[in-house]
């Protein structure tokens, strides 16, 4: 039996979970760290933390796991996006990441619209210049901290960072370079032009791999120090939901997956480009090779939920407490006994701006139709659909897009509700299914090596040997042509709040 580890570097921990060949787990292991924000806007986290959790982490699962080391073939790494590390020429670590969330870098963003132009941007990284990604924040740190620019001679991801630890190898992947606004994503290669404008010398970049590509073998050192052999290979991985569509098989045209955490996303997978010219969603080369996906994002979906959770459902929180059962399945329970449309009531899910379809962080949530009639458990049904609407908004552009959905994945803590799934697969009109493994990037990430170490010989054929379904939800007939009168609803509501939000924002 050959087994594989999978390394997911997550924003509040690293976990590493070692698979056998067949998608099964053999070991895990979990190790947590901080993140620091020095200014309102800042987020910053420390890359020694990272490589120390990696390495710990793989000890870990090697220790529980008594596999023999010879029998690990490859590593396969998925991680956080858009983190910028920046190491000299001895390969110091310059100053702690600047990760994914964080938001001081708006000036940049007009700079780097000023020096390219928005559309020329669209039409190489397939992006709008964005405060969150990794450009920017080069910029941030080229502008504001010129002493620690000057000694840059290594600009890496985070999980590219750790794939260094392991290899000693500056390398990518796809993936996660699309999220740099360095890479030209429709031909997949650094863009010359964006780094002459921004002045970014291309030998600080490493080279750019398919996500299953080898990028090289563990060094001797960390061979030693984990337990593993030297000659164990390291495949590219992917970005985080990259990885996550891998590991539950969206790799085929047609196939999305739909995750509620706090944020909600649905990500598609598309054999040929397809870039929004408005910038409602994110096109980025996927870790399958030669194909793409494109990302719908709506901002408030689990943060919704608990929002009005934590302000409107104490009897619940006391009750499920009291019970020994999640607060959130007696929420299921008491929204299932409203009708579809929770009685004429709908719910704007915009807690935090949006960005699919509206890229507004002016737009806040909103009750419409709110009447004597309505319950509490009315809102909570309003909610949840609400938040669902606003999925649909993304599925909506991908149609524009040419992108097509007819097989769903639904992922993230929104996923396990019955309830919600059953109203995705209303809303969507398609079934949605959940996989039976709950290890996401972790597996999709496996499931890169165990290719680039040639168990199977596409990233198809490892899915359709390791991915499984779990549940199968079912549109129900009746509630489609229902809540499409009130989607149809919904999407007017936005249109004519705008200007109010925006002048809400300025008082």
């Amino acid at each position: 039996m050959s087994y594989v580890i999978g390394v997911d570097c997550g924003t509040s921990g690293t976990k590493t979970v070692l698979f056998d060949e067949t998608g099964a787990v053999i070991a895990s292991a979990t190790i947590e760290y901080p993140m620091y924000q020095p200014k309102n806007g800042y987020a910053e986290q420390e890359p020694s933390d990272w490589a120390n959790a990696m390495k710990d982490t793989i000890k870990a699962v090697m220790a529980k796991s008594g596999v023999d080391k010879h029998d690990v073939r490859g590593i396969g790494i998925s991680g956080q996006m858009h983190g910028l590390v920046m190491l000299d020429r001895d390969n110091n670590v310059l100053r702690r990441s600047i990760i994914w969330c964080d938001q001081r870098t708006a000036a940049e963003v007009e700079q780097m619209n000023t020096l390219v132009g928005r559309d020329r941007l669209v039409e190489i990284t397939a992006n709008p210049a964005l405060t969150g990604w990794t450009a920017a924040k080069i910029l941030w740190v080229k502008n504001n901290e010129p002493e620690i620019f000057s000694r840059v001679a290594h600009i890496l991801l985070p999980k590219d960072y750790l794939r260094f630890i392991l290899t000693g190898e500056y390398a990518t992947e796809v993936s996660d370079a699309s999220g740099m606004q360095l890479l030209d994503v429709p031909n997949r290669k650094w863009s010359d032009e964006l780094l002459s404008a921004f002045e970014i010398d291309r030998s600080w970049l490493g080279k750019v791999y398919e996500s299953c590509e080898v990028t090289g073998t563990l060094t001797k050192a960390a061979a030693d120090e984990l337990g593993l052999c030297a000659d164990t290979v390291v495949v590219g991985g992917a970005g985080d939901n990259a990885a996550a569509a891998v590991g539950t098989g969206v790799v085929e045209d047609g196939k999305a997956f739909t995750t509620i955490g706090t944020s909600g996303v649905v990500f598609a997978h598309t054999s040929g480009i397809s870039i929004d010219k408005r910038g409602r969603v994110h096109t980025c080369c996927a870790a399958v090779p030669g194909a793409w996906h494109v990302m719908g994002v709506t901002q408030g979906a689990g943060l919704s939920l608990k929002w009005f959770r934590d302000n409107f459902c104490t009897s619940e929180k006391e009750t499920a407490k009291l019970m020994g059962v999640d607060e959130y399945s007696l929420m299921d329970k008491a929204a299932e006994k409203v009708p579809v449309g929770a009685n004429r009531l709908l719910y704007l899910p915009y807690l935090m701006g949006e960005r699919t379809p509206h890229l507004d962080p002016d737009a806040r949530g909103v009750f419409f139709g709110l009447s004597a009639i309505h319950t509490r458990r009315d809102m909570l049904r309003a909610v949840m659909e609400g938040v669902t609407y606003s999925l649909r908004d993304c599925v909506e552009v991908f149609r524009e897009m040419n992108v097509s959905v007819n097989d769903m994945m639904a992922c993230g803590g929104g996923g396990s509700s019955p309830l919600w799934r059953s109203m995705l697969a209303d809303l969507y009109n398609c079934d949605v299914k959940t996989a039976a493994s709950k290890e996401g990037p972790a597996l999709g990430a496996a499931i890169l090596a165990s290719v680039g170490a040639g168990i199977y010989t596409s990233v198809q054929e490892a899915c359709g040997a390791i991915v499984r379904t779990d549940k199968v939800q079912s549109p129900n007939a009746g509630n489609v042509p229902e809540y499409e009168k009130y989607y149809r609803l919904y999407r007017e509501i936005y249109p004519a709040l705008r200007n109010s939000f925006s002048r809400l924002a300025q008082l």
